[in-house]
């Protein structure tokens, strides 16, 4: 039994002096991946940047070396951590699909079978990387078989679907950073509404968005996602010009399961978003997966991969009780959550605490009431939009999370060794400081060769 899954502590996430929240006792000795490559989407609270040219996302991707003595897998540290045998021995994710809403997804051999559908939305045709997608897919759902069927990288829930909705980058070619917010609006909407009528019962979103306003269309989608039953994961963003940035939309939204990323150590990952609106937290560092260049193998680090993996999670449990309902799939990951120390609810530096899928899928705890969302801030907004796109206001901002769930928070030096969990979803921004305004673009993905 690996650190990940032991029966720790309900409490809250310590700071340590540097300001990072933490958890004691898991990072202990992995093997340190060989790869030089990096996929970093940095994104911000408040604007999303451009060194290489992105929105929503800030990924900063190197071919991966191949690996010699060492397989693969073995360097997967996350699904070592997580027990990944052992949880597919329970469930692999069949017979759920996750709708992915990124800029594209490439069809690379560890994603044979499993990707379906797929549509492309306003701007898909602009973004910058039009590929972007293909990481988070393959730390959803791949295969480990790589070309020609040779060993290569899993994903978590690697039975489950994927169906890419392609929008923007945010890429328009103009600097205005509400010309860009409003670009990937216009595909996102349709997107998000395109999700809740498919078969798909999970919404994965890589995209976040440095805006306080939001979109009334992308509101009211949300609002219909959700009167369709689905479960809505984003990534909460990050940033590279402060180390506690704020949580970024539609992540802000109620009834949206913001995600943010931990290392191998159980510590936030450094620029990462905080607030209220941070509900859970999964691995997002050194996760080695099936990209779309170089050798195929790259090694991101991000909200983007723990979204996916938290996306992943769900489809793990929802594939072992096909008859709950959303709220029901989602009380179970709160239910085996590993919180951060402290004794209360949850923190804006962890929310709720790491998922567990192990621990999710063998002692899923009472999965409550089929139509009782389990978080309070969808509970104080109304999640029933008209059927057609509206002009209504945009809603309030939630409220601060505190769902009666087993896990808590403090404010000092470590957590306790099983902090885990895993969702799903993809981006953040990068941000990028011109004459002291941070300004959105789109992404792109540098790729060296191995």
């Amino acid at each position: 039994m690996t650190a990940y899954d032991q029966v720790v502590s309900v409490d809250q996430g310590r700071r340590t002096a540097n300001g990072d929240e933490a958890m004691s006792g898991y990072g202990e000795s992995m093997a340190s991946d060989r790869n030089q490559g990096r996929d970093s989407r940095s994104g911000r609270g408040g604007a999303l940047r451009w060194a290489a040219g992105i929105l929503g996302f800030a990924l900063l991707a190197i071919a991966a070396t191949p690996a010699h003595a060492e397989t693969i897998r073995s360097r997967q540290w996350h699904l070592t951590a997580m027990n990944a045998e052992q949880i597919w021995g329970l469930s692999k994710g069949e017979g759920v699909t996750v709708a992915l809403i990124d800029t594209g997804v490439k069809a690379v051999p560890e994603l044979a079978g499993r990707l379906v559908g797929g549509k492309d939305f306003p701007g898909a045709d602009t973004a910058k990387d039009k590929t972007l997608g293909t990481i988070p897919a393959s730390v959803i759902a791949g295969t480990g078989k790589g070309p020609g069927g040779v060993e290569s990288a899993f994903g978590l829930a690697p039975g489950a679907k994927v169906m890419p909705l392609n929008i923007t980058d945010g890429y328009t070619g103009k600097g205005s950073l509400a010309d860009q917010v409003d670009a990937v609006a216009e595909g996102l909407a349709p997107a998000l509404r395109y999700a809740a009528d498919s078969p798909a019962k999970i919404i994965s979103i890589s995209i976040s968005l440095p805006t306080t306003e939001g979109s009334v269309e992308v509101d009211d989608a949300v609002r219909y996602a959700l009167s369709k039953g689905k479960l809505i994961f984003a990534s909460v963003g990050s940033a590279d010009y402060t180390d506690e940035p704020s949580v970024e939309y539609p992540a802000t939204l109620p009834g949206v399961v913001g995600v943010g990323a931990i290392d191998k150590k159980l510590k936030r990952v450094k620029q990462t978003a905080v607030g209220p609106e941070l509900d859970v937290v999964s691995p997002g560092t050194e996760i080695i997966s099936a990209c779309s260049g170089g050798t195929g193998l790259c090694t991101s680090k991000g909200p983007h991969v723990a979204t996916a993996l938290a996306a992943a999670t769900a489809a793990l449990v929802w594939a072992e009780h096909p008859d709950w309902t959303r709220n029901q799939v989602l009380r179970a990951l709160l239910n085996t959550i590993n919180g951060p120390e402290g004794g209360e609810v949850r923190n804006d530096y962890l929310g709720y605490g790491a998922l567990r899928p192990l621990r999710a899928l063998k002692t899923p705890g009472d999965p409550g009431k089929a139509d009782e969302f389990p978080m309070p801030d969808l509970r104080d907004a109304s999640p029933t939009p008209p059927p057609a796109p509206s002009t209504s206001a945009v809603p309030p901002a939630p409220t601060p999370s505190e769902a009666a769930v087993d896990v808590a928070a403090s404010t000092d030096g470590g957590h306790s060794p099983g902090f885990w969990i895993a969702l799903g979803v993809s981006a953040a921004g990068l941000l990028c400081v011109a004459v002291g305004t941070p300004l959105l673009v789109a992404e792109r993905r540098r790729t060296a060769p191995s």
